[in-house]
């Protein structure tokens, strides 16, 4: 997929068949950061809508979709933290509808409640754990408890075979660009110690650093990676850092994330953490 960077700070991508990439950079943080919103029919999801101070970057990105705000009917926010949450109350206004609802999980509406108690809040196991459009297009959710907090999830969408995986996959990345696409030689790497290559910048390091210290421990990370290894994926969307496009970079990724000897807590006890 060919992206001019430059039209980035203002224009939605689409990634896969009625999903659009509408995020942003968080100079702040130095973080890139990706809501995505899947529109079907005359309906739409917002994943992940992002922060207070980039919401009109967010928001003009949604209306060059042609989109009319009102048509999202659902906003699932993966995990509570204020990177994804905090442009909530521009969003219920902005969007205007009865019809809205959020759909998370108990442990972190407890904590979006703190955002906004206007829009009912769903926890997705009392859905089944699914969502379904009019179309009969249907979204998945997967428990990743742990990952990076107790109530975390991530989204199918079974018509793509994409994977909205919220902070899993995500990354550190200076040298940011929307489509991780690794080569051959990266995707047969073993070890991360010393490239082969000898490229200026490792595509893979960033993301495993991320996990050390993002996620729990070792053991959530497993059982994540266990849940999402029976998923059948063409690609991963993360929330920070870059979208994985292919199933061959999926594969080679979670490799490289099996092979972390210290996640969270055991990075820190072992000292490795700084």
């Amino acid at each position: 997929m060919i992206i001019n960077e430059q039209d980035l700070e203002k224009e939605p991508v689409s990634i896969a068949d009625g999903i659009y990439w509408v995020g942003y950079s968080d100079d702040n943080r130095g973080l890139h950061c990706n809501p995505y919103l899947i529109i079907e029919g005359d309906e739409a999801v917002l994943i992940d809508g992002g922060n207070r101070d980039d919401f009109s970057t967010v928001m003009l990105k949604i209306l060059r979709t042609g989109l009319e705000p009102s048509k999202i009917t659902r906003l699932i926010y993966q995990h509570y933290d204020p990177d994804l949450c905090g442009s909530l109350p521009q969003l219920e206004s902005i969007i205007n509808t009865d019809a809205l609802r959020i759909i998370s999980h108990t442990e972190s509406n407890v904590f979006i409640h703190y955002y906004s108690a206007k829009t009912e809040k769903l926890d997705y196991r009392e859905l089944d754990s699914h969502f379904d459009f009019a179309t009969g297009r249907r979204l998945e959710f997967y428990a990743t408890p742990y990952c990076h907090q107790p109530g975390s999830f991530v989204t199918y969408d079974t018509k793509t075979k994409s994977l909205f995986s919220s902070d899993l996959f995500g990354s550190f990345d200076t040298l940011w660009t929307l489509m991780l696409e690794l080569d051959e030689s990266c995707r047969e790497c073993r070890s991360l110690k010393e490239c082969r290559c000898k490229l200026t910048k490792c595509p893979v390091n960033g993301i495993v650093k991320f996990h050390q210290r993002i996620m729990t421990s070792n053991r959530a990370l497993a059982n994540t990676l266990s849940t999402i290894e029976k998923l059948d994926i063409e690609r991963i969307a993360p929330q920070h850092g870059s979208v994985i496009s292919t199933k061959e970079d999926v594969n080679a990724i979670i490799r490289h994330l099996r092979a972390i000897e210290n996640v969270g807590i055991d990075c820190l006890l072992s000292g490795e953490y700084i």
